[in-house]
C-alpha cells in the first residue's frame, strides 16, 4: 500500500476506535496496538514504512511530553515530604522486588525498570473519576505514581548511557544534561516574569498564529535534540521539556487542550498503532507463551500490591492499600517507551518486546476494574494530610 494510502487507514483507525473502545470499556490505546497488530504482522496490510515511522517518533515525543505535563515540581513542594518519602519508598521496595522478579524469570536486569514503572496517565482519570484525587489516599498513590514514572525514565535513560559508553568520562554528559536543563527552566521562569505579557500570548486562545502550540514544539524539539547530542534518551529531553513548561507556567489556558488535540487526535494513535504494526507474533506462536505472560503479568502486580500494601497500607488500612497497588500496577505508554529502548539497546529481545505490549494492554485494561472492586468508597473533596 502507498504511503498515502497507508496514512489514510491510520487516520481512519484513529478516528473510529476510541468511540468503539467507550463502547467495549477498553483504554483507546489498547485498540490501537491491537488494530496495529490485526493490520500489520496478521493480515499484512500495513506495513511501518517511513511516513508512518516518522510520524509516529514525533508522536512518541510528544507523548513523552504531556506525560511531563503531569509531573508540576510544585505539587511536592506543596505536599511536604511525607507523601514523598512514603512515594520514594514504594519505589525502592517495587525496584527490588522487580529485580527479583527479573532474576527469577531469567529475564536480564534491563527488566527490572520495565516491571519498576506505571502509567500517570491512567492514575489521574481513575482516581478524578471516583473523586479520591484530593483525599489523602488519592494523593499518596499520585504521588507515588509520580516517583515511579520520573524515577523509571532517568535510570533507563541513565542505564541507556551506560550501556553505550561503559566506563567512560562521557557518563559525565548525563549530569551536565540536568544541570543545563534546570538552568534553562531558571531562565525560562526569570523571562516569563519578566516580560509576562509576551508569554500570555503563548497562552491565548484567540492567537491565529498559535504560538503557544509552536512553543510547545519547539521545547520538545530542543530539549530532544539536546539529549540526543549528549547521547541521553530523547525520551528524556521530551519529559524534561513538559515537566518544565508544567513547572513554570502554572495557568495555561487552553493550551493543554489544543496539544491533547493534536497529540492524542493523531500523532500518538500513529505510535501505538506502530507499535502493533511491529509486533513480533512469533512470540505467541509456542503455546507455552501464554503460560509465560500469565507469570509476567502475576509478577507486574505482584511488584505494585506488596509494596502499596506495606507503606499505603499501613496508612490507609489494607484495603485501601490493595487498591492503590491494582491501580499502581497499570502500566500503558511508559512501559512501552523502556520496552522499546531496551530493543534499541539489546538488552530486550523482540520476542520479549512483543510480550511486554501485551502485558501493557492486559494491566491497562484490568488494573483499574480491580481498583474498583478492591476499593471503598471515599470521602470525595476530603482535605489533603502530609
Amino acid at each position: 500500500m502507498s504511503d498515502s494510502g497507508a496514512l489514510l487507514v491510520v487516520a481512519l483507525a484513529a478516528l473510529g476506535l476510541p468511540p468503539l473502545a467507550a463502547t467495549v470499556r477498553l483504554p483507546a490505546v489498547v485498540l490501537e496496538i491491537l488494530f496495529g497488530i490485526l493490520v500489520g504482522p496478521v493480515l499484512g496490510i500495513l506495513r511501518a514504512d517511513t511516513l508512518i515511522e516518522s510520524l509516529g517518533e514525533l508522536g512518541f515525543l510528544l507523548l513523552l511530553f504531556l506525560a511531563g505535563f503531569e509531573i508540576d515540581l510544585r505539587l511536592f513542594e506543596r505536599s511536604g515530604p511525607r507523601p514523598v518519602l512514603r512515594g520514594t519508598l514504594l519505589f525502592v521496595i517495587s525496584l527490588g522486588l522487580a529485580a527479583g522478579g527479573a532474576l527469577m524469570l531469567d529475564l536480564g536486569i534491563f527488566m527490572t525498570l520495565v516491571l519498576a514503572t506505571t502509567s500517570v496517565g491512567l492514575v489521574v482519570p481513575t482516581l478524578r473519576s471516583g473523586r479520591v484525587l484530593a483525599t489523602p489516599l488519592g494523593q499518596d498513590i499520585l504521588m507515588a505514581a509520580l516517583i515511579a514514572d520520573f524515577a523509571t525514565l532517568v535510570a533507563v535513560s541513565l542505564a541507556s548511557l551506560v550501556m553505550r559508553v561503559g566506563a567512560d568520562p562521557r557518563l559525565l554528559l548525563f549530569p551536565l544534561f540536568i544541570a543545563l536543563v534546570l538552568a534553562s527552566f531558571a531562565g525560562l521562569r526569570f523571562a516569563a516574569w519578566w516580560w509576562p505579557d509576551r508569554f500570555s500570548r503563548f497562552f491565548d486562545p484567540r492567537d491565529p498564529e498559535a504560538l503557544g502550540v509552536r512553543f510547545a514544539m519547539a521545547m520538545v524539539l530542543a530539549y530532544a535534540g539536546l539529549a540526543t547530542a549528549m547521547g541521553i534518551e530523547a525520551a528524556l529531553g521530551a519529559f524534561l521539556a513538559g515537566t518544565g513548561v508544567a513547572t513554570v507556567f502554572r495557568h495555561r489556558g487552553e493550551l493543554d487542550h489544543t496539544l491533547d488535540g493534536l497529540a492524542y487526535g493523531f500523532l500518538i494513535p500513529i505510535f501505538f498503532i506502530g507499535v502493533g504494526l511491529s509486533f513480533s507474533l512469533t512470540a505467541v506462536s509456542d503455546p507455552s507463551a501464554i503460560g509465560f505472560l500469565v507469570l509476567l503479568i502475576a509478577v507486574a502486580f505482584v511488584v505494585k500490591l506488596v509494596p502499596s500494601l506495606a507503606v499505603l497500607g499501613r496508612r490507609h488500612g489494607l484495603r485501601s492499600g490493595a487498591a492503590a497497588g491494582m491501580l499502581l500496577s497499570a502500566r500503558l505508554s511508559l512501559i512501552i517507551v523502556v520496552a522499546r529502548i531496551g530493543v534499541e539497546l539489546g538488552a530486550i529481545e523482540p520476542d520479549l518486546e512483543a510480550m511486554i505490549i501485551l502485558l501493557a494492554a492486559a494491566t491497562a485494561t484490568f488494573a483499574p476494574i480491580g481498583y474498583g472492586l478492591v476499593s471503598r468508597p471515599q470521602a470525595g473533596g476530603a482535605a489533603v494530610r502530609p
